[in-house]
């Protein structure tokens, strides 16, 4: 290594050294600042032996591997690494047991399966025989599906960010045989992973007793990172207090390109969600062009899929051009739901073209054929990102005929250079249809039969190309997601269809992953589960079948989310506060029981079981519930004027519950039809309930024989029944 690049590789540790005091320094928590700053002292020593290791050439290859016994595990990611050399294990008594009987440190490496970096650094670490002889002389390996296990993934990836400031996947984590970590990062190349293998090795062997004491240092501050101190003075919730989040979150949006925050953008569904139900409650128009911008930008974009349908995870910069390419269930799930409810607002025909379009893909490319829906499609295939999904432009010219190839060729930004690697292009749009067509002197028809065919025409011949894989598990919170996505879609556009697979994969989670107790199990695959459910499960589904009823009007479902929540409550309640664990306490035992409260990718599994509390405590007018989730609020109202994005869901309760909610009782014979009215509109603070029994408290006495009657209702107090839709949506201060 010359001595410049040393000192470079030097100038960037120091650098990253003051990133983390001063992401130490906004921690909100005092106690946690106190146990991250003594962390950050006691560890440094080590950080920076570490930190040479990495900086240094390994030595020469060493050769021979032991096979692995992946092949047997449920995850298809962890069975990608079967045919690994390393050795690896999955987590459990066995990995750990062997450790602490050979006194080997372990390894935890973290990952999924359509995660482009994790593929990258098993064909070029995992693979190699002489990396795995290290890994399996040396230490104990342990390989761990993120999306299987997100309890052992939070405690490792806390590691990460309380050492490094950041943390992401691939996450690999050095740990004592007892799984206390004292070192954790991301991605490293080869030539770094093996130096540090070495160092690591012999800092354990030579230096025992330092590595002990800092992994009990960074293990006392894992156990209080991310977890909220109890208020004990809670501010009013008030209007007020939503009204003014507004001013908090504008200077975040990129109202030009659309996003929230600088590259890489995520497509943060609860956030724009939230802005949603917004404009709708205070009418504030800037909110809404916020929403719009966004929603077109994304459509438009590379991360959007224009021959295929669906969208991948992120975009690596600011245009939405270029993303990483896998396709995740969660994402595509939740962004149905949103553009559901901005084409219920807008009518914009767009959006509903992009949620066909959507569920065609999942449809064709994710399900299971028993209703349920696989969790993700790979970034790569042939050892490529992206290659699936992207053209030559003598790729193009091949499948379509010359004047086709140069008209499509202008709408989806082709050129020879190419607008990524390798000459390749990302196909994206910078004008609606309609404005292109007339730049083309076409007609809108004439364009949409020449785009249409074209369209058929890429997607069979992309379609001869070698696909990426599947992971073919079946999740219970994602699948819940995509449960309430069926049913926002049906309400949107209409199609009892819709409502039918919705259905159907109801039964299925209830069949498969449910116990007659409420217990639920966390995936499923070659028709078995084989993980306890954690509290986004138990949320996320309560939360789905709470949206179901209110599109059937069946107590079934209703009662469903009750025994859930209860058993929630029962098992996962944190004793000495309104919150919730992630893990069950009756789960296997990690150096830490680590909370879910700010809104990420997917919203927080605590705020999304405040939703559910609120909600089933107005419907069962059922005071316990409805005092937890406002305690529940309570507690982090502090942080949503803050926290933005990453208290969206947080900031949707917050609004629901200042404002109260619409009570939507709609009874007799005709429910179906009219409340399937009633519902076609975006109603974000409605709740509707009804059928031809009253079987609920808000129903009593509800029924009138001979007609089908809307009862609209705030706070148990209803005004003047109705019998048509419009008249009711009168009174909900919603104009036909």
């Amino acid at each position: 290594m010359t001595v410049s690049v040393f000192f470079i590789l030097q100038i960037s540790f120091f650098i990253q050294v003051w990133l983390l005091n001063l992401y130490l320094q906004l921690l909100s928590n005092i106690n946690e600042f106190r146990f991250a700053m003594e962390t950050r002292k006691n560890i440094l020593p080590l950080l920076f032996i570490l930190f040479f290791a990495s900086c240094q050439q390994p030595d020469s290859e060493h050769q021979g591997a032991e096979l692995n016994r992946l092949a047997e595990a449920s995850s298809p990611y962890l069975q990608q690494h079967a045919d690994n050399p390393v050795n690896w294990y999955e987590w459990g008594e066995e990995a750990l047991s062997k450790a602490k009987a050979e006194d080997k440190p372990l390894i935890i490496s973290i990952g999924y399966a359509a995660c482009h970096w994790c593929h990258v650094m098993e064909h070029e670490s995992f693979e190699d025989t002489a990396v795995a002889r290290i890994m399996n002389e040396n230490f104990i390996a342990i390989k761990i599906d993120r999306e299987e296990r997100p309890d052992i993934d939070q405690v490792y990836m806390n590691a990460a960010e309380l050492l490094n400031g950041r943390g992401g996947w691939p996450l690999n984590a050095f740990a004592l045989p007892d799984g206390k970590p004292f070192y954790a990062g991301t991605y490293f190349p080869k030539e770094r992973w093996t130096t540090l293998l070495e160092q690591v090795s012999k800092l354990y062997k030579n230096q025992k007793g330092q590595v002990v004491q800092q992994a009990e240092d960074l293990t006392q501050g894992i156990q209080n990172y991310g977890l909220l101190s109890l208020q004990d003075s809670l501010a009013e919730l008030t209007p007020q207090k939503y009204n003014e989040l507004f001013t908090a979150w504008e200077p975040n949006i990129d109202f030009e390109k659309g996003g929230y925050g600088p590259a890489p953008k995520f497509p943060l569904p609860a956030a724009w969600e939230f802005l949603l139900q917004y404009h709708y409650l205070t009418g504030n128009e800037k909110a809404l062009t916020a929403v719009t911008t966004t929603l077109d930008a994304m459509q438009r974009g590379g991360i959007y899929d224009h021959l295929g349908g669906g969208f991948a995870r992120y975009s690596t910069e600011t245009d939405w051009l270029v993303p990483h390419f896998e396709k995740m269930l969660y994402d595509n799930a939740q962004l149905l739901s949103l553009y559901a409810h901005a084409y219920q607002l807008t009518q914009k025909e767009a959006y509903a073209e992009v949620i066909q379009q959507t569920l065609n893909f999942i449809e064709r490319e994710l399900s299971n054929g028993e209703g349920a829906y696989y969790s993700s499609i790979n970034s790569d295939s042939e050892g490529e990102e992206g290659k699936y999904y992207t053209w030559t432009s003598e790729q193009w010219e091949s499948v379509l005929e010359d004047e086709s190839a140069k008209l499509l060729k202008k709408y989806y930004n082709l050129n020879e250079e190419g607008n990524w690697e390798k000459q390749q292009n990302i196909l994206h749009t910078t004008s609606d249809i309609e404005s292109f067509a007339k730049d083309q002197h076409l007609s809108i028809k004439e364009f949409n039969n020449i785009l249409s065919e074209g369209q058929q025409k890429l997607f069979e011949a992309r379609e001869e190309r070698i696909r990426p894989s599947t992971d073919d598990k079946v999740l219970c919170s994602w699948n819940a997601l995509m449960l309430k996505a069926l049913v926002d879609v049906y309400h949107a556009l209409g199609d009892e269809n819709y409502l039918e697979q919705a259905l159907d994969l109801a039964y299925f989670l209830e069949k498969n992953m449910m116990g007659n107790d409420g217990k639920l199990w966390r995936n499923y695959k070659d028709g078995k589960a084989s993980i306890h459910a954690f509290l986004d499960d138990y949320a996320l589904l309560a939360d789905a079948f709470l949206v179901l009823y209110q599109a059937t009007f069946d107590k079934h479902w209703l009662d469903q989310a009750r025994l859930l929540t209860e058993y929630a409550i029962s098992n996962f309640k944190d004793e000495k506060g309104p919150m919730f664990y992630y893990a069950s306490a009756q789960s296997q035992d990690l150096i830490a029981r680590k909370m879910e409260v700010s809104d990420h990718v997917i919203p927080a599994s605590n705020s999304v079981m405040a939703h559910v509390l609120y909600r089933l405590g107005l419907l069962y007018d059922h005071a316990p519930f409805l005092e937890q989730s406002k305690q529940m609020l309570e507690q982090v109202q502090p942080e949503i004027t803050e926290g933005g994005a990453y208290y969206a869901n947080w900031a949707r309760l917050l609004g629901l519950q200042v404002y109260e909610p619409y009570e939507i009782a709609v009874v007799g014979e005709e429910f179906r039809e009219k409340s399937r009215s009633l519902q076609q509109k975006y109603l974000p603070t409605a709740l509707f309930m009804g059928g031809i029994v009253e079987n609920l408290p808000l129903l009593k006495n509800k029924l009138v024989d001979g007609q089908t009657t809307i009862y609209v209702c705030q706070n148990k107090v209803c005004k003047l029944p109705v019998t048509d839709t419009e008249k009711a949506l009168t009174q909900l201060q919603i104009s036909e």
